[in-house]
């Protein structure tokens, strides 16, 4: 089962695990983007500017929620404000992946999002938002993040990178790996100066409905989004 080790390992060992596992892949280059997990008391984030090669689970940095102020001691990921706002609007979401992976990066860059051209973006919820530019750390940004997941597991941020979340870390590593792959297959459309075909709000929600009872896909997805 997809969370068999989750259930089992320290969350602030899962946490170095899978940012550890995005660098590798590519995904959070340079120290860039966070990974958090939901905690009994709020949260717990990656702090900041330390190498993801360099993590240990010490280094966790645990928030309370409602979270407003930064805690004295160690910096949490600059992003803790968007981490933050989002557990707090979606009681359904136990893990968020913010990565800055190239290829959705570059389209964040052009604020496009990426439509409904391939059934794998249900992982996402449906056709992936590109939200406004907003400056890193801000409130404006958390903002931004929360109405771009609406009924979504994922969303852009224009001239930033890409949020992913889920009912676990390995969903949301999972998510986070998807909307990579799924910007790429788009960008190779574009630059071939092609326009996808699209699939339909009806087919969108046949596959979700297929999805919901297809083995390994079901255990990424989880339960029902919240609207």
């Amino acid at each position: 089962m997809i969370d068999s080790v989750a259930r089992v390992q320290d969350p602030r060992a899962a946490i170095v695990g899978a940012s550890q596992a995005l660098d590798a892949r590519g995904l959070m280059p340079n120290k860039s983007g966070n990974v958090s997990c939901r905690s009994a008391a709020g949260f717990l984030i990656t702090p900041s500017g330390v190498p993801y090669g360099e993590l240990t689970p010490g280094q966790m940095i645990a928030l309370p929620l409602p979270a407003t102020d930064e805690p004295a001691g160690p910096r949490p990921s600059s992003e803790w404000r968007m981490h933050a706002a989002i557990y707090s609007a979606r009681p359904d979401v136990q893990a968020i992946v913010h990565t800055h992976s190239p290829r959705a990066t570059a389209l964040a860059c052009a604020g496009r999002g990426i439509p409904a051209f391939h059934y794998m973006i249900a992982l996402a919820g449906g056709d992936i938002r590109c939200m406004p530019y907003a400056t890193f750390g801000s409130d404006e940004l958390a903002n931004h993040a929360v109405r771009g997941l609406e009924g979504r597991r994922a969303t852009l941020l224009s001239n930033h990178g890409v949020v992913a979340v889920g009912k676990s870390l390995q969903r949301a590593q999972a998510v986070a790996i998807e909307v990579e792959n799924l910007a790429g297959q788009y960008l190779d459309l574009l630059s071939a100066g092609l326009e996808p075909v699209l699939l339909s709000d009806s087919e969108m929600r046949v596959v979700n409905e297929k999805f919901a009872d297809y083995g390994r896909i079901s255990e990424i997805l989880g339960s029902d989004l919240s609207k």
